[in-house]
């Protein structure tokens, strides 16, 4: 899956050379094969990597707050969202919606790598969600649906359908 990630990471970024990656180890950690050093090992470290190659630093964020705060959403991807339990999944959907209510990218009005990340995180939790589940979720549903309508950030996810439209009651009249 991360591999898919970083994939999808370069074409967002324009990036014109796809690199060479590799997993190590029984969480498939990804590995990028760098001409101008070692490995760079671990989905976090390789992604702020392509970032920086694609001279797209505001990425990472624009003052010393905002680049720890997007670091403190990537730690939060690996550590808390990678390999989720199901009941994990409710937990980190009931925080991400609380953190969603007053912002409107993770890391506040910009968006971030942070968004992107958690975008491919979280994309299979949203997708196993019923629409009522995901009315339950609404600041997650109303990010999700932004991020996924992001030109050219989706690719190797299908479109989700997030939210009913409330125009309709489903009601005749």
């Amino acid at each position: 899956m991360a591999l898919r990630e970083l994939s999808s990471l370069e074409k967002y970024l324009g990036l014109k050379k796809p690199n060479k990656y590799s997993t190590q180890g029984d969480k498939k950690v990804p590995v990028l094969q760098n001409n101008q050093g070692p490995p760079l090992v671990g989905l976090i470290t390789i992604a702020c990597h392509l970032v920086k190659e694609a001279k797209r630093s505001d990425l990472l964020g624009e003052s010393a707050e905002s680049r720890a705060v997007v670091q403190q959403w990537l730690e939060y991807r690996v550590s808390r969202l990678d390999g989720c339990t199901k009941e994990d999944s409710k937990t980190i959907l009931k925080e991400l919606n609380i953190h969603l209510q007053d912002n409107v990218y993770l890391a506040g009005n910009h968006f971030t790598l942070a968004d992107t990340l958690m975008y491919y995180g979280i994309h299979p939790l949203i997708v196993d969600l019923t629409v009522q589940e995901k009315e339950q979720y609404l600041n997650v549903a109303r990010w999700f649906d932004h991020i996924q309508h992001v030109p050219r950030l989706r690719h190797h996810l299908l479109p989700v359908v997030v939210l009913r439209n409330r125009i309709y009651t489903g009601r005749h009249h």
